[in-house]
């Protein structure tokens, strides 16, 4: 039951690092699910006294892997939860992970990083800054899952049950939603007047 996988979703055992996943990687399973992420500290912004509290640390954010399937026929997308987790969240950029490009624009100013165009400037990331928000994630950032087939129904419930300020998709009722649009909105405003990174 739904109910059931959101009191384990929201109490897990553990919430693992990126030095724990990155270690050992065999601990995200490749399976289909849903994931959570914590944070021991908080982005600036972000007010977190409705989030769920576990072991210090805050739920700001649920994603799921694979996402739902297109409407128009097209494949499903075959990321599991490993390659989510570890590929695209602990080891990749702003472009492919929302939570990243996020926290970036959300730390721009703390970190002292950027979103740029980059490639043929299609493709935003924060380039160098990129290690920094690795840094900062290898510190604050963690990670717990649940296994569960059709991993989007579960989503659309959490992000209807619980205050999840990081979430923007199907989320414009969260109070921070409109704070980080415009935050978003401010960093690729910025990049899109820059040249492209080299």
């Amino acid at each position: 039951m739904v109910t059931d996988d959101v009191g384990t979703f929201v109490n897990p055992e553990r919430a693992f690092s990126r030095q724990d996943v990155l270690a050992n990687p065999s601990l995200v399973p490749a399976r289909d699910g849903v994931y959570g992420w914590w944070f021991q500290q908080l982005p600036p912004l972000v007010d977190a006294s409705g989030c769920c509290q576990h072991g210090g640390l805050r739920l700001l954010y649920a994603g799921i892997s694979p996402g739902q399937p297109p409407r128009n026929g097209r494949p499903p997308g075959r990321r599991n939860l490993r390659e989510r987790i570890i590929q695209e969240h602990y080891k990749g950029n702003a472009e492919g992970s929302t939570l990243r490009r996020t926290l970036g624009c959300l730390l721009a100013d703390e970190l002292g990083i950027q979103l740029r165009r980059v490639g043929s400037g299609k493709r935003m990331t924060f380039v160098e800054g990129e290690r920094t928000l690795d840094a900062w994630m290898a510190e604050n950032a963690y990670v717990s899952w649940i296994v569960r087939d059709r991993p989007w129904d579960l989503e659309d419930y959490l992000i209807a049950a619980l205050d999840l300020p990081l979430n923007l998709e199907g989320n414009s009722r969260n109070r921070f939603y409109p704070v980080l649009k415009t935050a978003r909105a401010k960093c690729k405003a910025q990049a899109e007047a820059l040249p492209i990174a080299t």
